[in-house]
């Protein structure tokens, strides 16, 4: 049976969310005029993080300045996030995409992947596509492009064509009419380094790509990226889509200060904030952790960091806070302003064993006794929904 890969990618996603709340409340369409979503809309320092197709077809583009935007469009329309609201819609959606094929991988806040290969079985895919996408408008308010193809990287270059609000197919036969006319930076993992090298030799469409000869390309950009970029222009993919979720490699946390900090007790303080939030999690996902890492961030945005090896893996607090807190004294001189201060651990096991010491801490029972009655008071106050999702 042929496979059958369906790329969900919601337009403009962060601006048509903030949109639709607007219209909810009887506010005009953001949609419909020149628009972006910055980080603080008073501050004109702020980066645009997404845009309206009026404010795109003016040359505006996500990552560039409030400011720079203003000068290309004085009468632009921003405001600010709500990352509350942008997760009910991408669980609103995700919900909906569930319903046409259980087999769903998640790749991002605002796209995924179904697969649709039994599923489709006796109907047309592009009309099963049309369907899921404007359920999503009509339910949601909001719209979506759906990419239909034979794997998962066909599916997603195919949800890039035409916006919005389209479904477009493109099938392996389909690849040279389709895909291989376009730039090369069109293609998914193409990133500017790489374009660059690729056209300065000529290699200037996907096409040019697919067709190199392969012992050329390795000479360009090493073998195993040339295998995997001359697969993909020829429209090659093979990847599943994965509907587990990958375990975690490395848990962090971070505090970010509304004003700078030079006092050690509230240092000290967020320090353990982000303790406990991190050794909760990996409690809570059955880990222990063999390397702690902590980072300081001052007011000019400059980092210093240092991390460690633990005797033996732990997930208590207090174990993981105290090495925490040596770094900290070897990493800052105790008098310098700071604006954030994060706390990670990695080298993750589920192992439990634990290794008997005769120089054990004697209040280690105490910590773990107050360890579990933290995860108590948190596990009443998490929603599993949230838990479910900030896993993916």
């Amino acid at each position: 049976m042929e496979r059958i890969i369906f790329h969900i990618d919601v337009n403009s996603a962060f601006l048509s969310w903030i949109a639709v709340k607007m219209v909810r409340e009887g506010k005009p369409d953001l949609r419909l005029v020149p628009s972006v979503v910055s980080g603080d809309p008073e501050d004109r320092r702020s980066i645009i993080t997404a845009a309206s197709i009026p404010a795109k077809k003016l040359g505006i583009k996500t990552a560039q300045p409030v400011s720079m935007a203003l000068r290309t469009c004085p009468s632009l329309v921003i405001v600010g996030g709500d990352w509350g609201w942008y997760k009910e819609c991408s669980e609103g959606f995700i919900s909906i995409c569930r319903k046409y094929s259980p087999v769903l991988q998640q790749f991002s806040i605002d796209e995924c992947f179904i697969d649709m290969s039994f599923r489709c079985y006796g109907q047309d895919p592009v009309e099963v596509a049309t369907r899921l996408k404007d359920e999503i408008r009509t339910t949601l308010g909001f719209t979506v492009n759906v990419g239909v193809g034979s794997n998962k990287l066909l599916a997603k270059m195919a949800s890039d064509f035409e916006k919005p609000d389209k479904v477009h197919t493109l099938w392996e036969s389909e690849v040279q009419e389709k895909m291989w006319p376009l730039g090369v930076r069109d293609l998914l993992w193409v990133g500017k380094k790489t374009e660059a090298r690729l056209t300065s030799y000529g290699i200037r469409t996907i096409g040019d790509l697919a067709t190199i000869d392969i012992t050329m390309l390795t000479r360009l950009v090493g073998r195993n990226a040339a295998i995997q970029l001359h697969e993909y222009a020829n429209g090659r993919d093979d990847s599943p889509v994965e509907t587990e979720v990958a375990e975690a490699k490395s848990y962090s946390a971070e505090r970010t200060f509304s004003k700078d900090l030079t006092d050690p007790v509230d240092i000290d303080r967020a320090l353990f904030n982000v303790a406990c939030i991190v050794a909760h999690r990996i409690r809570r996902d059955h880990f222990r952790a063999s390397t702690v890492s902590m980072f300081i961030k001052y007011t000019d945005f400059s980092v210093a960091q240092k991390q460690c090896q633990v005797p033996q893996p732990t997930d208590v607090t207090a174990m993981i806070l105290n090495e925490a807190r040596r770094m900290l004294h070897e990493v800052w001189d105790g008098v310098s302003p700071l604006r954030q201060v994060g706390l990670g651990v990695s080298k993750l096991t589920h192992e439990n064993y634990e290794q008997m010491s005769l120089f054990e801490d004697p209040r280690m029972e105490y910590y773990r006794e107050w360890d579990r009655q933290y995860d108590e008071k948190r596990a009443l106050a998490e929603d599993a929904r949230m838990l479910a999702y900030e896993r993916k």
